[in-house]
């Protein structure tokens, strides 16, 4: 290989290898248990079209738009924000937007780490049989003492630490042989696993319920409320602003079509999100289910209704490792950035590099994890702060680095710049991506953000209604 295509940390060979990796990155825990539920609630195949439309205006341009910065600079984003900025004259404060996508990527693998404790938890209880003839107030109790009862902390503390482990050994093994091959095997694994439940699901399970409500119009339930969490969903669902797509374009390889390679990444999250709703929607038969989501949805609602079935033991456990596998994906893109960002900084070799971002997101993981039961009173202006680790990262950080990147794109480079970082195509296309990627990506990330915000400022009210914006 060129040697020119090589990153400091090392690249991938095969061109399909970015495909995976972005897939691995992008499909996570939302597909299983946020857009199923919202899909049903709020408009079925209406609120799909709107979805597809935000991935078109913001997904889309901007996952472009990142990912060809990696492949640019063919370094981290830090460094490749400094190289880029170098190359066009552009201000060095510009390095502060990259830095804070590390930042902020690093926190949401703190609060994803102590998910995926939880996966791995109910994986393992699934296999063994734990959930059979499970009630809802037994699973109830199985969750709250898992994760509330402040007398159980170490044990959620130990499985929190082996899903990190579990991190850390793959991504140790390097670029080429730990994070590339785990994703060309884990995402097609985790596909697999999602097609074989689809399939049992339309034989065994209420497919048409599920079918009418994922895929049939439902105009009663839409409204301009669906509108706005369709594209919030799209803007969210696909890790922007925290640095991923940068280093994965990064290590590219020089054969990978980028601009096909991120349209099939969006398409195939959209699938698989859509794959979800229709398994989860045949499998769950509580008539609530349209809308559940989150803890409810997948660790309540979904237990309760396998623990009778014939085989629920072993489609329980499919499905949990699934979502496992969904976890583990997730949280190794997301350490990748601050791997690379650290490795640069010290010099140090990856293995102890990988070693010390994995210690700093199990140590600001139990900030996570304490939240849920230890410090669940303490709180500061109405929020724990695992709360305030959400609010920062996904109401602040991820919507600023996304327009400030747009920005950078769109404004601080010259237009010959910006369009060569997208490689060569049809004119009237690059002009489009030019143009959304300065007025209508900033515009619509703002607006999200804004009501994002206000969103998650009204939630503190109920811990702290004394708050100047909570009214009295």
């Amino acid at each position: 290989m060129d040697r020119r295509n090589l990153t400091p940390a090392g690249s991938w060979v095969h061109r399909m290898t970015f495909f995976w990796a972005a897939t691995g990155a992008t499909a996570g825990l939302s597909n299983f248990w946020t857009f199923p539920g919202l899909v049903a609630e709020r408009g079925g195949s209406l609120f799909l079209f709107v979805y597809l439309v935000g991935l078109l205006l913001i997904t889309l341009p901007l996952m472009l738009t990142e990912a060809a910065i990696g492949r640019y600079a063919r370094f981290g984003p830090v460094l490749a924000f400094d190289r880029l900025a170098g190359d066009t004259d552009a201000p060095g404060r510009w390095l502060w937007v990259a830095r804070l996508g590390v930042f902020s990527g690093f926190l949401v693998l703190a609060m994803f780490a102590v998910i995926g404790g939880i996966c791995l938890y109910y994986l393992f209880h699934a296999a063994l049989g734990e959930f059979n003839h499970a009630t809802e107030s037994s699973l109830l109790s199985t969750l709250d003492e898992f994760v509330r009862n402040p007398e159980a902390s170490r044990a959620f503390m130990g499985w929190h630490a082996v899903f990190l482990l579990l991190v850390v050994a793959v991504s140790a093994q390097g670029v080429w042989q730990g994070l590339g091959r785990a994703m060309r095997v884990m995402v097609p694994l985790m596909v697999l696993l999602l097609s074989g439940l689809l399939i049992y699901s339309a034989r065994d399970g209420e497919f048409a319920r599920a079918t009418s409500l994922m895929l049939d119009p439902h105009w009663a339930d839409f409204s301009f409320e669906s509108v706005r969490l369709a594209l919030t969903h799209a803007f969210y669902t696909l890790g922007l602003g925290v640095g991923v797509l940068i280093v994965f374009g990064a290590y590219s390889a020089p054969t990978t079509p980028l601009k096909r390679s991120v349209f099939t990444v969006a398409l195939s999250d959209t699938l698989i999100g859509i794959m979800a709703g229709l398994v989860v929607h045949s499998l769950v038969t509580a008539s609530e289910v349209p809308g559940l989501s989150g803890f409810e949805l997948v660790f309540l609602a979904l237990p309760e209704s396998l623990a009778s079935v014939p085989g629920g033991q072993f489609l329980l456990t499919v499905f949990f490792m699934m979502v496992t596998l969904a976890a583990w994906t997730s949280a190794l893109a997301l350490m990748e950035p601050a791997i690379g960002w650290l490795q640069d900084r010290l010099a140090a070799p990856r293995r102890w590099t990988v070693l010390i971002i994995g210690v700093a997101a199990w140590l600001a993981g139990l900030m996570v994890l304490f939240s849920f039961n230890v410090w669940s009173d303490d709180m500061l202006l109405g929020g724990t702060a695992y709360r305030w680790m959400d609010i920062v990262s996904s109401a602040v950080l991820i919507p600023a680095v996304c327009i400030l990147t747009s920005f950078f794109v769109g404004w601080a480079l010259a237009d010959e710049e910006s369009l060569r970082l997208i490689g060569h195509g049809p004119a009237l296309v690059r002009q489009i991506w030019l143009w959304v990627t300065r007025l209508v990506l900033p515009t619509v990330i703002l607006y999200i953000a804004v009501h994002h915000a206000m969103a998650s400022a009204a939630s503190l009210c109920d811990g702290a209604p004394s708050l100047i914006w909570c009214g009295h």
